[in-house]
């Protein structure tokens, strides 16, 4: 059985043929499912796309059914370093299950890390929606010069921090994040703090809290707001590919 490394760094022992995935991850089950449909055994329940996705569900991303994973019998189970936790990832490994861990910072990590799980790990050809991706963020896309804050949470206030993808995206579209040098990645920041850095735009993803018109913008009176898809926002996979267009319609 061959042995390849994955996102961290770390051996998988990786089948001949893989015919069996359970995915951890929303935008890694979106990016099998629209490259090899046939091979998904299991997703999480937040695992929303594409539409009417038929398999076996296997709860949460921080709480997955290992034991029901394991029934299921998957040549390889994908998950990510920031939304699934080790102690599943490595009961998993323990049982035998090969587990490939993407890492991704920023828009380039994330088609390295995709060529890399669908080709080196699945065995699968270059899908084109990967390609209709790139081309999509190849072009000079910064059309705003803003100063943003982006929270993710609002009970505590937390916002996006230092190397994220959501932020290296919505640089690329001249949206400054005003956290992007804070120590942590996502802090806690109270709202006087986030009102005091002098924003002039807020943007509201819908996921992980959902911010809305009517909870969200209010809290931050004379700041222009963007209400945008957390799967434009935070998503790798083939919604990358109209990302651009959608972000950019969002913040005006």
């Amino acid at each position: 059985m061959p042995i390849v490394h994955d996102d961290l760094g770390l051996p998988v022992p990786i089948p001949g043929a893989v015919r069996r995935v359970v995915s951890l991850v929303p935008s890694l089950t979106e990016s099998v499912a629209a490259t090899a449909p046939g091979l998904l055994a299991g997703a999480t329940d937040w695992c929303s796309h594409p539409a009417g996705l038929d398999v076996a569900r296997v709860r949460g991303t921080k709480n997955p059914d290992v034991e029901a994973i394991i029934a299921l019998a998957p040549d390889l189970v994908l998950a990510n370093e920031e939304e699934n936790r080790v102690p599943d990832l490595d009961a998993l490994r323990a049982a035998g299950i090969p587990v490939w861990v993407t890492v991704v910072r920023t828009l380039d990590d994330a088609f390295a890390s995709l060529r890399r799980m669908l080709g080196t790990a699945m065995g699968l050809p270059e899908p084109g929606w990967l390609r209709d991706a790139e081309r999509a963020w190849g072009d000079d896309l910064a059309r705003y010069d803003r100063r943003a804050v982006i929270p993710v949470w609002r009970k505590p206030w937390m916002v996006v921090g230092r190397d994220t993808f959501a932020g290296d995206l919505l640089l690329r579209l001249g949206v400054r994040n005003l956290y992007g040098s804070h120590a942590e990645r996502y802090p806690r920041v109270p709202l006087p703090e986030l009102l005091a850095a002098g924003p002039d735009l807020v943007v509201l993803p819908d996921e992980p809290y959902r911010f809305t018109a009517d909870d969200g913008p209010g809290f931050f009176p004379g700041v222009q707001a963007a209400l945008v898809s957390g799967r434009h926002l935070t998503w790798y996979g083939p919604s990358l590919a109209e990302a651009p267009r959608v972000l950019t319609a969002a913040i005006g």
